[in-house]
């Protein structure tokens, strides 16, 4: 039996807020103890992981405390040998925000809002972050007359260019990453898939500093393949970070351990990451947003962290059997899978010639796309008879 056992190497992160999580939820309190950063950077070290996450407030949710644990909790990375892989700023919670941050129709909020953006930057630089995800989740609306979106886009691309010029300008080696979401918690939140963050990067001063963190859960809440996104994401050269979690279909932000849920899905995630049989693939950190379910004690909570990393080692070996599969080979050979990288026009063929060149639709009509027997394989090789 495969020994899944995570290593260094395998770049697994998790955010503190994911182990961190007590259950609460819009019908009860905490059904957890809240949990010592420090202890749960100390946990995860254990399990295998190879970074963690955080916002601001997971780490320093006051600063009569802040200097005392920052020391302990970089203590507890110099000794466990972990890193702190990526920095957000939590621009959500606080009532403040109840209408927005950086998008907030009132002007003092969006200020305060890009106060703490520059605070956790230079926190972030400070521990050797290499990531600073942005989540809009209040920049939206839940009235089509309470916000002007076209407005609010300007200083969303305000904020961030803003946040752009403070990095360059202070040398930090630092870069962002856009995490697009449908809902929840705003009824309609801005740049909502990837390829709206996609089009949203393009209008920046920097759009080279700027890139995405797609999510698993916020893909599918909108119906939408993430396998497929994280690929254009390669193709853009824009994926510089990844969450993965479990979501069962179009419903809320279930952040399910990862390969819970839609476990076919998974398995092209995983494919896609690393790179679907070419050389554009992911190459980052393996990063786990999910909620261990309200139901679990704490020791669930470490059984779930372990499982995510445990899920993606097998389907990572799954998918690569499944690549070197010489009936697989063959079974993509038979769909004309590899064909559609040839150009539809060849090199220095005229328009002219495409025009005058005749086939017969009827026998391309009848032919066999052989994909059901491509998607079989795959099938037997997730279900483990192959």
């Amino acid at each position: 039996m495969t020994d899944y056992t995570p290593r260094p190497e395998d770049k697994f992160s998790f955010g503190l807020w994911t182990v961190g999580w007590q259950g609460v939820d819009v019908f009860g309190g905490p059904s957890r103890p809240l949990l010592d950063p420090v202890a749960a950077t100390e946990k995860l070290a254990e399990l295998g992981a190879a970074a963690v996450s955080f916002h601001d407030d997971d780490l320093v949710p006051d600063d009569a405390t802040r200097s005392s644990t920052l020391d302990r909790f970089r203590k507890a990375l110099s000794d466990t040998g972990l890193r702190a892989e990526m920095v957000t700023t939590n621009l959500f919670g606080h009532p403040v925000f109840k209408e927005g941050a950086l998008t907030a129709n009132n002007r003092d909020v969006r200020r305060h809002a890009l106060r703490k953006v520059l605070r956790n930057l230079d926190l972030a630089a400070e521990l050797g972050a290499d990531t600073f995800v942005m989540w809009g989740g209040r920049e939206g609306s839940e009235h089509g007359g309470g916000k002007d979106v076209r407005a609010a886009l300007d200083r969303m691309v305000e904020g961030v260019d803003t946040a752009c010029q403070y990095v360059i300008d202070q040398g930090y080696d630092l870069r962002f990453a856009i995490e697009p979401k449908p809902n929840e918690p705003r009824g309609d939140i801005l740049l909502p898939t990837i390829g709206h963050a996609l089009a949203f990067i393009n209008e920046l001063e920097h759009p080279e500093m700027v890139g995405l963190n797609p999510e698993v859960g916020h893909e599918e809440m909108a119906g939408l393949n993430f396998a497929h996104g994280i690929a254009q994401a390669l193709w853009h050269g824009k994926l510089f970070h990844i969450d993965l979690n479990g979501q069962h279909g179009p419903r809320f932000d279930q952040d399910l351990r990862f390969g819970a849920g839609n476990l076919r899905g998974a398995f092209w995630a995983v494919d896609a990451v690393l790179g679907s049989g070419t050389d554009l693939r992911y190459d980052g950190y393996v990063h786990f947003d999910y909620k261990p379910p309200r139901a679990e004690a704490v020791d669930g909570v470490w059984e779930s962290a372990r499982a995510c990393m445990r899920n993606y080692l097998i389907l990572r070996e799954k998918v690569q059997t499944f690549r070197a599969d010489p009936d697989v080979v063959a079974a993509m050979e038979a769909a004309e899978v590899g064909r559609l990288a040839e150009p539809t026009l060849a090199s220095g063929e005229s328009l002219a010639d495409l025009r005058a060149e005749t086939v017969d639709i009827e026998e391309l009509g009848r032919r066999s796309v052989g994909a059901e027997a491509l998607d079989q394989l795959a099938m037997e090789h997730l279900m483990g008879v192959r």
